[in-house]
């Protein structure tokens, strides 16, 4: 009964974990280029009351006695689905179509990648996201530009007054990676760059590389499936449910053995 015990509170625990991760999961339904994660189980050890194959007779092996002792949260992986797409008309509301992450240049000079592509300019006109951070490679754009044009190829081109042809203001790169479920989060729609993830390959939008295009006026929506994360919670919720049963149950049977010794 002890063994039980122990059992079905590392359920309780991994139940509790995956429901953390639904609950940000619901949290950032509405964020943009967010990216849902999910909670990935594994049995843990087993006690070998008879180990199996072990020889019963001369002629038979027995298939053995095992007793599992639990679960636990073995991974949060990031499931890399494309979202859908939220027309905005906003100039500088940018969306992959396809793969890719563009770069942003943090503070301390790390590189970070994300999928929102809700940027602004700063003060000195260059395109930044919403927290500041510099999009990579960096672009400037004039403050008497009438207009912004960003192709689908990542080119970035400007009206400026008394010119007739756009002047070409650089040209947006993406990146991507071999395992992107292997990115660590590290929130302002963020992700950086982990061993599990790989290095990142870099290059124009609708490269050869197999990077994603843009669409210029629009925004990534977060991939969360509202109702499969609903759907996810009654789950997690039945079976806390079932492991707390258990813990009932077996301090029950033990304390009717405590009972028999008075």
């Amino acid at each position: 009964m002890i063994r039980a015990l122990y059992t079905a509170a590392s359920g309780m625990s991994a139940q509790q974990t995956n429901l953390d991760t639904i609950a940000n999961n619901l949290a950032n339904s509405a964020t943009a280029g967010f990216r849902q994660r999910q909670v990935q189980f594994e049995d843990m050890i087993y006690q070998n009351l008879i180990t199996p194959g072990s020889a019963q007779t001369q002629q038979t092996l027995s298939a053995g006695l095992q007793v599992g002792l639990g679960t636990k949260s073995a991974a949060s992986e990031v499931i890399m689905t494309q979202g859908d797409f939220n027309q905005t008309g906003n100039t500088l509301d940018i969306a992959i179509q396809g793969a890719g992450f563009f770069q942003v240049s943090k503070p301390d000079g790390t590189i970070a990648y994300t999928r929102a592509g809700n940027f602004h300019m700063n003060n000195q006109g260059t395109i930044v996201t919403a927290d500041g951070d510099t999009i990579l490679p960096a672009i400037t754009v004039p403050s008497n530009a009438t207009s912004i044009t960003i192709s689908q190829y990542g080119v970035v081109t400007a009206t400026l007054p008394g010119q007739t042809n756009p002047a070409q203001l650089g040209t947006m790169q993406l990146a991507t990676f071999a395992n992107p479920g292997g990115l660590n989060s590290v929130g302002s729609n963020l992700l950086e760059q982990t061993a599990s993830s790989g290095n990142p390959i870099t290059d124009a939008p609708g490269g050869t590389s197999g990077m994603g295009t843009l669409q210029q006026g629009y925004l990534e929506n977060s991939n969360v499936d509202v109702t499969a994360e609903f759907v996810q919670m009654i789950l997690a919720q039945r079976a806390y449910e079932s492991n707390s049963k258990v813990i009932h149950v077996a301090d029950d049977m033990y304390s009717q053995i405590n009972g028999l010794v008075r």
